[in-house]
């Protein structure tokens, strides 16, 4: 019931994702001539009559009157021109028609090829990128143009089209249109211009335009529309709950990039098409990487594959078998494609060949064999390569390692008196098998049977055996060093293939410790960087939303590099070099990008010279720059939150401000208020003592006021960094006696015992801020201490620091409130504010200490009661400029 459930959602999520973009309706034929273009502009007519907004982008009337004659009354929009080698082309205006933005555009010949110099390579591209647009496209197509079909239509007709359309943009369309036409009538039509002009259309006739032709294409042309309303039928049966109509079974195929890797591709997207089947091309690299040659095809497949809508995958293994059996099952392949070449008369002897062992090991999977007589003939051909046949280096190293064994069995018989000279061979055997390939190996076994023969079985220098114990030596010999070099060469490859992937994985991993200690962009755009630089020698720009960020000294892209990575950030997909669209900048671009959308762009500088990267190679570039999208997702979620936090901490502090100020600041205010208001209606009626007590209470409110106001310019200051130390030295006696009587200005009252001990000497601060410190602490402490208790100050030198103890004898500060006191407007609820003050004093304290890099810490007080605040400043000595100024 699951497996039914999701695969209706799939069927849905299909029919969500067609709707979501524009939609393709594709006009398809047999062949030139059949008029697909007539039908496409006859329902574009119909649609501008019915009030559908329809442009032309581009039609090819061919000099047909009657096509030309649809054209009237349909807004066309003027082509765009490119110079390319002396030559003014006419292209399609793909930025035009984006800025127009139709219902319905009118694109002719999908699978038309784009002057050089345009945005994309190919005419479908520009369709696709209209689709991703929201626009919807008619165009016209014939089935010699689909790609899956290339090689069928060239085994029919002998001609190899080079202007084709992956089946993948077949995915896309909304409806197909079979524009048919008898082959009588369409060689009838060739024979009167009405399809080339009468030279080309004799040569036409003779090559491209036979009758059979015409029928096999026809037949083509038929089956692809009718697999597509098949198709079509089951996703819709499928979405509204009809499950079993179609069964969805992976088909993967195997290449080796030994000559036919193509057309299997090929092979496994019609299979998988008429199965609805997801497919996947898959290679099994056993040891070092392959040569030129062959890397070349196997990127054409891979490119191949990707363009006809599967995936690619390169496996490591030193086993084809086991690495084709294990990735089958893990994607959920039930189809296997693999292509029959020669087989080794041995191999087949004893059931090791590859179709063999998939025969014998693969019984729950459906194996299809394919072959034609040109892959064969191609197999055979590359049988010593494929083999894993000897180099002329392997070749002498084989040599050399028979050499080298014969002369040192030569001197352990001589001068040791070894007795089994046939370990030292072995072991020349195995070396040779653990540096080269099998065949090496193989070699080396075959010279050092011979060398063992020749010098040191009796009849010596012959290669005649003299007695039966002798030849089960050397056979039994030769046997051993077989198995050892077979043993040892699949322990080479095996290595190679753990060391290939230990490099994938390693560089992987070095990236994503790395990105996971980035705390901000700019960490995570160095930690990038130095991966590619370090991993594949690239150099890499980065564009994140409309920041550029790029090394010192390398090139800044270009404006054709900066078109190509402006269309890879809106359509999410690669672009540059390598790519099929603006291939001729010297970056490659890849999209970065979450589920959400594009975060931006990152380009890859390949230099000079540089070998294009294998599959390999592009796999781990595009995982490492989707590491890299995350890791920008996860610093702007956490930019997020801070800054979340911020706002929150910010409206709780400015609440906490408000409630203050109107109690704190209010207080005083109505008490000058009141006293002045006192003496001016009453002042002629007051004795001069009644008088002078309303002036000292405007007075000492008003100075209160002033102490308010100065504390929180104070905390602004702190809070945007604009306090500046301009140090001097002061003597702590003047320090603390200073702020001792300008508290007593305000509390009278107060009582101070002061322990100032000898060694204490001058200090190099700023002394009207620490004297400020001083204040507000002092004056905290004089709040809550008994009016009979004496407010306690103790300054000494403890490990060269100065350390400044102010002590109550109040009810204290509980333990687990003792650091909240530091915090801004903490004693709205209590603390050093009680019923007066803004709860900003110790906070400024905290800001002022700190910017000396000394330190304030709320402690018990002696006997464990009240509460010591304990300021401790480092010592710091004068630059040796500032020290002559002063002396």
């Amino acid at each position: 019931m699951t497996d039914a459930r999701e695969t209706q959602a799939n069927a849905l999520l299909g029919e969500l994702q067609r709707e979501r973009g524009g939609q393709l309706k594709v006009f398809l034929g047999a062949a030139p001539g059949v008029g697909k273009t007539y039908a496409m502009l006859s329902r574009a007519a119909e649609l501008k009559r019915q009030g559908v907004d329809v442009v032309a982008g581009v039609v090819e009337t061919h000099g047909r009157a009657e096509t030309a004659a649809l054209l009237e009354g349909l807004e066309t929009l003027p082509r765009k021109p490119i110079e390319h080698r002396g030559y003014r082309l006419q292209e399609f205006d793909l930025d035009a028609m984006l800025a127009r933005k139709p219902q319905v555009a009118l694109i002719d010949e999908l699978a038309h090829r784009n002057a050089p110099g345009s945005r994309h390579e190919r005419r479908w591209q520009d369709v696709v990128e209209l689709l991703d647009a929201g626009i919807d496209v008619y165009s016209t197509i014939n089935i010699q143009h689909l790609e899956s079909l290339n090689d069928v239509v060239h085994r029919i007709t002998g001609v190899r089209v080079t202007e084709t359309v992956p089946d993948a943009v077949f995915d896309r369309l909304r409806d197909i249109v079979l524009v048919d036409l008898p082959p009588r009538e369409l060689i009838e039509r060739l024979k009167q211009g009405k399809v080339y002009v009468p030279e080309q259309a004799a040569h036409a006739l003779q090559a491209f335009f036979s009758a059979s032709n015409l029928t096999a294409l026809r037949e083509l042309a038929m089956q692809t529309a009718a697999d597509r309303v098949d198709s079509d039928l089951r996703d819709a049966q499928t979405a509204r709950g009809a499950l079993g109509v179609s069964v969805r079974r992976g088909v993967l195929v195997a290449i080796d990039g030994l000559g036919q890797s193509e057309y299997l591709v090929r092979v496994a997207r019609r299979l998988a098409e008429r199965r609805d089947a997801p497919w996947t091309v898959v290679t099994v690299q056993s040891g070092g990487p392959a040569e030129d040659k062959q890397q070349l095809e196997l990127d054409r497949a891979f490119a191949l594959a990707r363009r006809l809508g599967g995936d690619a995958a390169l496996v490591q293994g030193a086993s084809v078998v086991d690495a084709l059996l294990d990735h089958a099952a893990r994607i959920g392949a039930s189809t296997i494609v693999i292509g029959r070449t020669r087989e080794r008369p041995f191999a087949r002897m004893f059931n090791r060949t590859l179709t063999q062992q998939l025969i014998q090991r693969g019984a729950h999977y459906e194996l299809t064999i394919v072959s034609t007589p040109e892959a064969r003939a191609r197999a055979r051909r590359s049988w010593r390569k494929a083999s894993g046949w000897i180099t002329p280096s392997d070749a002498v190293l084989a040599v050399a390692a028979a050499a080298l064994a014969t002369g040192l069995a030569w001197l352990a018989e001589r001068w040791v008196g070894l007795g089994d000279l046939s370990l030292i061979f072995i072991v020349a055997v195995v070396l040779v098998a653990s540096r080269t390939r099998m065949a090496a190996a193989v070699l080396a076994a075959v010279l050092c049977f011979l060398a063992y023969n020749f010098f040191f079985i009796e009849p010596r220098y012959t290669l005649l055996i003299g007695a039966r114990q002798g030849v089960a030596t050397v056979f039994l010999f030769l046997l051993a060093a077989l198995v050892a070099g077979r043993l040892a060469s699949k322990l080479r490859m095996q290595v190679l293939a753990l060391r290939a992937a230990n490099a994938h994985a390693t560089a992987m991993q070095d990236l994503s410790r790395q990105l996971a200690s980035a705390a901000d962009l700019g960490q995570v755009v160095r930690a990038g960087r130095e991966a590619f630089k370090r991993t594949l020698g690239l150099e890499m720009w980065l564009r994140i939303g409309d920041r550029d960020f790029i090394s010192t000294g390398v090139p800044a892209p270009d404006d054709k590099a900066l078109a190509a990575a402006a269309w890879s950030q809106k359509n999410q997909q690669p672009a540059g070099r390598y790519t099929d669209t603006l291939n001729s900048s010297d970056w490659w671009f890849l999209p970065l990008a979450d589920e959400r959308g594009t975060l931006g762009v990152a380009g890859l500088r390949f230099n000079e010279g540089m070998p294009k990267p294998g599959l390999e190679q592009r796999r781990l570039a595009e995982a490492m720059a989707q590491e890299i999208a995350q890791a920008i997702v996860r610093t702007r979620l956490v930019d997020d939150l801070e800054s979340a936090r911020i706002g929150n901490e910010t409206e709780r502090l400015r609440s906490a401000l408000l409630s203050s100020v109107s109690h704190d600041l209010r207080s005083p205010l109505a008490a000058i208020i009141g006293a002045a208001s006192s003496l001016d209606n009453y002042a002629a009626s007051m004795s001069g003592d009644d008088r002078h007590a309303l002036l000292e209470t405007i007075r000492l409110e008003g100075e209160r006021l002033d102490r308010y106001i100065q504390n929180l310019l104070d905390m602004t200051r702190l809070g945007h960094g604009g306090l500046t130390l301009n140090r001097d030295w002061i003597g702590v006696d003047e320090l603390i006696g200073s702020a001792v009587t300008r508290l007593q200005r305000y509390q009278p009252a107060a009582r101070f015992r002061i322990a100032i001990a000898a060694d204490v000497a001058p200090i190099w601060v700023h002394p009207a801020l620490v004297e400020q410190a001083l204040f507000n602490v002092l004056e905290n402490a004089a709040k809550f201490s008994p009016a009979d208790e004496a407010v306690s100050v103790d300054a000494r030198r403890v490990d060269g620091a100065l350390r400044i103890d102010v002590s109550d004898r109040g009810p204290g500060i509980p333990e687990d409130e003792r650091k909240r006191i530091f915090d801004v407007f903490y004693s709205v609820e209590r603390g050093d504010r009680g019923r007066e003050g803004t709860g900003l004093g110790l906070t400024i304290c905290q800001g002022m200490i700190g910017a000396h890099g000394g330190s304030v810490e709320a402690l018990p007080g002696p006997d464990g009661r009240g509460t010591t605040i304990r300021i401790t400043l480092p010592p710091i000595e004068p630059p040796p400029s500032a020290a002559s100024a002063d002396d």
